[in-house]
């Protein structure tokens, strides 16, 4: 033990009390009540995890040892790490389980004051802490005596995130006289948030739509045997914007899309002809008019050959991001957040309605 009162150094204990449960009785949506499991039980099986985790609000104090790494990167066949990510903290038995009251578990979170960095590039006059979680404990093989018997625990460290897991340590004030959480002054959330954002935002510059955009082509309107009209034009009097001018070289009104492919069509009519929209065809049409039936999903362009309206092309081409205004299956079907009223109880559309439907118990 004088190895540890000497040479080692403070190490802080947040210690790792249990899951927390919901209680049936008295729960809200808003305001769950919640029971603290025990430490050696396990929140989900299925993923066998604990992430709504109770520490003691008391800290207890434990000296450790353990070896000062260089930040040094390992060339391995997977390619290059930091080596240093990871701590090995060793600490006396005894003195562990007399302090907090059992042995240290997988979960407790370590504190080293000694690692605080009073000159971080941020806004806030704080130091930053370090935190680790303990993610195993064994024995130290120098631990064992002359008897074989074991006095060391060897902790392997791994440094916390801000996570479901470490939200009751991270909520704690950043410093007795600060109005500050340590997650405002340790948490990268904010800042990941911003570059995801910036990405975002760039993307959506350098690629507004998926697909292809075809759409400044023009097409050739074909005769029904297959031949195109060739005009001689004046070239000095040449206005691709007048549809008298398209008529008289046959890119008007042609009756389908010259390009086909993966994610083509857009809310057009081919080489910019003039169109009309809505959800019921107009009773007042001619030969070659075009019109787009916003009742479709996506929304479908028809041209009037007259006889009938034939499918020209669809708006495929739509946001990547995630907008309301994005009518494709993937904005409005899986990401669903309509609500509906089955058996007098609101539920999501997008959820199993096997709750909702199942019978009552006093039935």
């Amino acid at each position: 033990m004088e190895q540890f009162t000497v040479g080692g150094t403070d190490v802080v204990i947040h210690k790792y009390q249990g899951a927390l449960n919901p209680t049936a009785e008295n729960a809200t949506a808003d305001q769950p009540q919640y029971d603290v499991l025990k430490e050696t039980n396990i929140q989900d099986l299925l993923f066998m995890e604990n992430r709504d985790r109770k520490y003691d609000p008391d800290v207890y104090l434990l000296r450790g040892v353990y070896t000062i790494q260089d930040q040094d990167f390992d060339l391995s066949q997977f390619g290059l790490f930091l080596s240093n990510d990871t701590l090995y903290l060793t600490v006396h038995i005894n003195n562990s389980v007399k302090t907090i009251g059992r042995k240290l578990i997988a979960g407790d979170v370590i504190e080293l004051p000694h690692l605080k960095d009073e000159y971080a590039l941020n806004d806030y006059s704080v130091a930053l802490k370090r935190f680790y979680v303990i993610d195993e404990v064994s024995r130290a093989s120098e631990g064992f005596s002359q008897t074989w018997y074991p006095h060391l625990y060897r902790l392997r460290l791994k440094q916390i995130a801000d996570t479901q897991e470490y939200k009751e340590i991270l909520d704690l004030p950043a410093d007795e006289d600060s109005n500050v959480t340590l997650r405002d002054v340790l948490s990268t959330y904010e800042k990941e948030l911003q570059i995801n954002d910036a990405i975002i935002a760039q993307s959506e510059i350098d690629a507004l739509l998926s697909g292809y955009d075809v759409h400044h082509y023009y097409t050739l309107a074909t005769n029904p045997d297959g031949s195109v009209n060739l005009v001689n034009v004046d070239t000095s009097n040449i206005n691709v914007t007048d549809s008298t001018f398209l008529a008289s070289v046959g890119l008007d009104r042609p009756l389908r899309e010259g390009y086909t492919g993966y994610l083509l069509g857009i809310a057009d009519a081919p080489n910019g002809s003039p169109f009309g929209t809505g959800i019921n065809f107009p009773s007042n049409k001619e030969t070659g008019d075009y019109f787009l039936r916003t009742d479709f999903l996506p929304h479908r362009m028809f041209m009037y050959d007259g006889l009938k309206w034939s499918r020209v092309k669809d708006d495929v081409r739509m946001t990547m991001t995630p907008k309301a205004d994005r009518f494709t299956q993937k904005g409005t079907f899986i990401n669903n957040a309509a609500t509906n009223t089955i058996s007098g109880e609101v539920v999501e559309e997008r959820q199993s309605l096997s709750k909702a439907l199942r019978p009552r118990a006093d039935n």
